[in-house]
């Protein structure tokens, strides 16, 4: 399972968001699909997944390494975009470089 924001659907749907990065533990393995959801399917009201992706590569890197491709994979225009919004949906301050994984998958079917 692999939870996203729902500004983040489209851009799942379309290939436009083709990468994730994020905070914790290694939770992905290559090759293995998962179920994407904008809330847990166990909340209230049994949450629907709106698509399933294909995990082509995992990696840790700091937070501040991202490339402008590396944001673009992420469905933002540019870096700057990009850590400005992880830093609103993580709560951290703008200038955080935690180490993150970067989580790299395709999107399944349609």
């Amino acid at each position: 399972m692999l939870l996203f924001r729902p500004e983040h659907v489209a851009a799942i749907l379309d290939g436009r968001k083709t990468q994730t990065r994020r905070l914790g533990k290694k939770r992905w393995n290559v090759g293995v699909i998962h179920k994407c959801y904008t809330k847990p399917p166990f909340a209230r009201g049994g949450a629907e997944p709106f698509a399933s992706v294909k995990i082509l590569a995992v990696r840790q890197e700091p937070l501040r390494s991202i490339s402008h491709d590396d944001a673009e994979a992420e469905g933002y225009t540019g870096i700057g975009t990009y850590l400005y919004a992880f830093c609103a949906i993580n709560w951290m301050a703008t200038d955080a470089n935690p180490l993150v994984w970067v989580v790299t998958f395709k999107r399944e079917g349609k």
